[in-house]
């Protein structure tokens, strides 16, 4: 799977886990260079308290576009560190 925004690839992995239809990659698989952490969090009733980064390619920033559960829930513990998208980033097989 890849991950990518204004036609950057920000992760790229084959060993994504997919819950509630999204792909979390492992932290391994992304280009941090394009990444910053942001003071946003949520949080989910099974999963925990996540944590977000902005994106930031160029000039264009998308803020709190990826997100991530640092300290899940037990049930929850495959994705423990892994990064999910949204907010426009495409998250597509690789061809």
């Amino acid at each position: 799977m890849r991950a990518i925004w204004k036609n950057t690839i920000l992760a790229e992995s084959d060993t994504t886990i997919e819950v509630d239809g999204n792909h979390y990659f492992p932290p391994s698989s992304l280009r941090w260079e394009f990444f910053k952490p942001s003071s946003r969090h949520s949080v989910c009733s099974w999963k925990g308290e996540a944590s977000y980064y902005s994106v930031q390619v160029g000039h264009f920033e998308n803020p709190d576009a990826a997100w991530t559960y640092p300290q899940p829930q037990e049930k929850a513990k495959q994705i423990e560190g892994f990064i999910a998208f949204w907010k426009g980033v495409q998250v597509v097989g690789k061809n």
